[in-house]
């Protein structure tokens, strides 16, 4: 009798890990797919990015994350329709996911910025409407506030914008976040050009601003608006929150050829830029340091290499325009 019980309990304790063994395989092997799509999606390879993805959520259509993880990884890709599609499924995994409705009012943006008059009309409004959701779920969710408010802003009436309607919100913002309110500010001027405004609040926006985002993408219009002094600044600030971001070489680089200083430090930041940065949306585009490399080049009278640079920069984006002035203004277009 003691042999049969035995087995007869072996029997019953297999029926039931066997299940839960299975269940966490089948876990590990989601999980596997997650990070593995996460390293391509942080090296830049989106498309294996996004074919690794494919494949965790046809195992797993109910992980949210995974479709997150595949609609950014269209969006780096501009495949915006496919970016979509897949936060949208996102989403109905998890309809009170904030961060879900903020990328899908970001793709709606994007897909309007590339559509016709009429068909970009409805996206707009649809993005708003994301952003809105997004800031309703979660009202400290600051990215999906600053984006709401940049829309604002931006878009005419006739979209559903209004400075009218931005003002309050940055009220409400800057009474939970001086500096991301003192942020919402400057782009809110910067979208009217208004700059003598921008300035003033990026300015107060940089003293204790805590999101890498809101650093850099002053540290961008401090570059198109060449203030060396405003990209030092942005850099100091990017140091203190976010260590080792390769944004920092960029815009230090960028300030010292502005500055017409230290030509061997510039171009060694903006070559390890090259070496480290991801190819991705809130970062400097290779062929923005390939055309700072030609403009150091210059300031050297260094025609030769300045060319080389620019013809690299046209040969990363043929449509970049400050490549092709260059080589025309070089005699090598």
């Amino acid at each position: 009798m003691a042999a049969r019980l035995r087995v007869a309990l072996a029997a019953v304790v297999l029926a039931v890990v066997t299940p839960w063994v299975s269940a966490l395989t089948a876990q590990a092997v989601e999980d596997s797919g997650l990070e593995v799509g996460r390293r391509a999606y942080e090296l830049s390879d989106y498309e294996k990015a996004v074919k690794v993805l494919q494949d965790a959520a046809a195992k797993n259509p109910r992980n949210g994350e995974v479709f997150l993880l595949l609609a950014k990884s269209h969006f780096e890709l501009r495949q915006f329709d496919a970016a979509i599609a897949n936060i949208e499924r996102a989403i109905a995994v998890a309809p009170e996911n904030s961060v879900y409705h903020e990328w899908l009012g970001r793709s709606f943006g994007e897909k309007a910025s590339k559509s016709s008059w009429f068909s970009a009309l409805s996206l707009a409004r649809k993005a708003q409407q994301e952003f809105e959701t997004a800031v309703r779920l979660n009202p400290k969710n600051y990215s999906a506030v600053q984006a709401l408010i940049e829309f604002d802003c931006a878009a005419p009436g006739i979209a559903g914008g209004g400075e009218d309607k931005a003002l309050p919100k940055i009220e409400r913002l800057a009474a939970m976040d001086e500096a991301e309110g003192h942020y919402a500010a400057g782009n809110c001027r910067r979208q009217k050009k208004d700059y003598p405004a921008a300035d003033a609040e990026f300015d107060k926006a940089l003293v204790n601003a805590k999101s890498p985002e809101l650093i850099f993408d002053i540290g961008d219009y401090a570059l198109k608006r060449n203030q060396p002094r405003r990209l030092l600044a942005v850099v100091d600030a990017g140091h203190k929150v976010s260590p080792g971001d390769p944004r920092a070489n960029f815009y230090r680089a960028a300030a010292l050829i502005l500055q017409k200083q230290k030509p061997d430090e510039a171009e060694s930041l903006l070559r390890e830029y090259l070496n480290t940065a991801p190819r991705r949306t809130g970062y400097p585009r290779p062929a923005l340091a390939h055309d700072w490399l030609g403009r150091l080049f210059e300031n050297q009278n260094n025609r030769d290499a300045a060319a080389r640079e620019y013809a690299t920069s046209l040969h990363v984006d043929p449509k970049d325009k400050t490549a092709q002035e260059a080589l025309r203004r070089l005699g090598k277009g």
